[in-house]
Parts: structure tokens; sequence; C-alpha cells
């Protein structure tokens, strides 16, 4: 591992995974000087139900990822099925914006691979570095950040730009302030687990009253099972049951019997995991030398599964936003604000759809929404589509 008691760059980005590794690597594409450290080393797991909807596939094929995810073992998942009302409806996953699968890598894969991508595309890539805080000028603009590696030994970096990619906690959003500027109810929750041993023929929904479960094809034949309903509920079940697999179990057998029926055949191979309350909230998206990408700016329950999509989004944004600050192109404060304006309107129809479908309608609500949520990815998708590739010269190359 590459340490430096004391480094200048373009741009530090604090937290490696798919937010902060994508950053990285567009920037780095476009030219710029960007270290990326996260305190975690890849590969390595994280919480996460991680299916890829297809406005974050189209990413990945426009910045030349995807085949290394196929490579990985992950499956193409090219239907969906819907369980509802006492009816079962599969389709194919439709082509569109070039288009027609979804896919759901384990982290610990998805997350290598972007960080890879991040330091071919020349990005200095440090793993073990744990940041403690950010520097600041006189002036209070935010100048670099501190440190130390895996062995204590001190970390001082200093950039232009600071970027929070490290998540709802953003250790870099506490340091510079960055004001909570949207907040609304977080009563949902989300848990999961993985099996082996059942045949997966794709993505599975199944909505009931106060839940939506499913199940997500991975990689070696295994399959994410997971199931969102309100906080209220999994912590009343939490409480009355002698552990996390009894009470994800009970939750199953209530609002899924039929899946819960399928895993009696099938072998869990991994503890139960997940979060009991999760928030919905955006925060200023940036400020004097400095900027937030993926869950550190913007957190949304799991029950519509987009956080990966979203953290694609927006690290593009801003990896071309920083990259118009760096050179010529804009000032500083309008490039930025740009960011802030395409991220807050880019994610809006999904977050009203987010935070309706937790409050958990009725069923027959609850599927329109569904399906409003749909044309809402299918529109961004499109979009995404069709914008430059950022560093597209270097994508050519690599």
């Amino acid at each position: 591992m590459h340490t430096s008691n004391r480094s200048r760059h373009d741009v530090v980005i604090v937290g490696g995974r798919v937010a902060g590794s994508a950053t990285a690597m567009l920037l780095a594409r476009l030219g710029r000087d960007v270290v990326v450290v996260d305190q975690a080393s890849f590969p390595s797991d994280t919480v996460s139900t991680h299916s890829i909807a297809r406005s974050g596939v189209v990413q990945l094929r426009r910045w030349g990822l995807l085949d290394a995810v196929l490579d990985s073992g992950a499956p193409a998942v090219r239907q969906v099925t819907f369980h509802a009302l006492g009816d079962s409806v599969s389709r194919p996953v439709k082509h569109k914006a070039g288009i027609d699968f979804i896919v759901a890598p384990r982290r610990y894969v998805l997350d290598t691979i972007v960080a890879t991508a991040a330091a071919r595309a020349g990005a200095d890539v440090r793993p073990g570095v744990t940041v403690t805080g950010v520097r600041r000028d006189g002036r209070g603009r935010a100048v670099g950040v501190y440190g130390h590696d895996r062995a204590g030994a001190p970390i001082d970096i200093g950039a232009r730009y600071v970027i929070g990619a490290d998540g709802l906690q953003s250790r870099v959003a506490r340091s510079v302030g960055a004001a909570i500027s949207e907040i609304r109810e977080a009563n949902g929750a989300t848990q999961y687990a993985y099996y082996a041993g059942s045949p997966w023929t794709g993505n599975e929904f199944f909505v009931a009253a106060r839940s939506l479960a499913g199940v997500f094809p991975t990689h070696d034949g295994q399959a994410c099972i997971w199931i969102c309903n309100p906080s209220a509920d999994a912590k009343a079940v939490r409480r009355r049951t002698a552990s996390r697999a009894e009470a994800f179990g009970e939750l199953l057998e209530r609002s899924a019997p039929q899946l819960a029926e399928r895993l009696c055949h099938a072998r869990r191979t991994s503890p139960v995991s997940g979060m009991l309350r999760m928030p919905n909230q955006l925060r200023q998206a940036f400020g004097p030398g400095w900027a937030l990408v993926g869950d550190a700016g913007y957190h949304r329950d799991a029950v519509t599964g987009y956080g990966i999509s979203d953290a694609f989004r927006d690290a593009e944004y801003l990896a071309v936003a920083l990259d118009r600050a760096l050179g010529a192109d804009a000032e500083e404060t309008t490039a930025l604000a740009l960011y802030q304006q395409q991220r807050d309107q880019a994610l809006r129809k999904i977050f009203e759809i987010t935070c309706r479908l937790a409050a958990y309608p009725a069923v027959p609500t609850f599927i329109e929404l569904q399906k409003q949520l749909s044309a809402a990815i299918d529109e961004q998708a499109a979009a995404l589509a069709a914008r430059p590739i950022p560093g597209e010269r270097l994508l050519a190359t690599a």
C-alpha cells in the first residue's frame, strides 16, 4: 500500500466504494490528479442489497465496466416476476436505452471492479486509510484531509477539492458542516440474507400488506433474499424472537409464504444483515473546497433499490463539474451549483416515489407506485444514455 505523510492533489475523495471510486475513475480519465482513500481494503463487503437498475447498468456500459461485471459471474437478469393479490406475472426485461437486462453483483465484487478501474485510469487508490478530519485554511475553505494508515502512521493529503463519498454517517459532511436540506420520515427497514440450492429464474417481487419482499440472483448460484417493511413491524418481530434469522424467517412467512416455502428447500449461506431505520434525506451538496456524493449527500429507503444507480449518476455529474472548476471552463461556485441542481432535479421523482412506497400504502396503491417507479427509471436511463461520456478518448484506448 502506498502511503505518504504529506501530498497535494487536485482532488481527494474520502470513500472508495461505488460513489467514490466512480468519481475518481472519471476524474482520472479527464486528466485530473485524484487520490481516493478508504479505511477498508478491497475486496470487502458492505451492507447493500446491490441490485442495479437499468439506469445504473447503462452507466456501467457507458464507462466500459459492464463486461467486467458479467465476467465476474454476476448473472444477467432478463426476467422480472411480480407476485401480488394472488397473481404472479412474469415479464422479460425490455430493451431500452441499449440495455435488456439488469444485474445484482455482490458489493465485494462491484466495488473492487470500480476501484480497479479508477486505479487503471490513473487515480491513486489508497486502501487502509482512516480519515479523521478535514483540514481548512484561514478562510474556512477545505484544503485537504488528515488521518492515519492501518499501522497508525499519520496521513496528510492536501487537495484543491475534498469529496465526501463516505456514506450516511459521512465524517467529511460533519467536518465541513454540510446542512441537511431536506428530511422525510425514516420509518422503513430492510433485511436480507443469501441462499443457495434453489433455481432462481430472475428478479422477483412479493407485494403484501405492509411489506415488499424479493429475490435478486447473484454470484455462485446464490440469491439475495430480502424484505422491506415498516421499522415498527421489523423491530416488534425482532424483540419477540430469539435471533435475527428467526425474525427474518417469521417476516418472510407472514409476507411472502410462497417464497418462505421455497427457502425451506434452500440453504442460507450468510447471516441476516440490514438496517431497521433508513433515513430519507438530502444534504447540501457543496461548499468552499468540498462536495458530497453518494449516500454522504443523499440517502433514501432501500424499498426502491436505487442507491447504486443514484451513486453512479451523481458521480458523473460531480466529476464533470469538478473538471470544469479545475480548468478554465467555469467558476467554482457556478460549476458546483450546477452539480447540486442536476442532482436535485434528477433524484426528485424517484425520491418522492420512494418516500410514498416507504409509507406502505394499500397494496393497489403500492403496485401503482411500482409502475411509476419503473417509468421513472426508464426515463432516467434514456437521459443518461444520451449524455457525452466523460473521458471517452481514454476509455477508447484502454
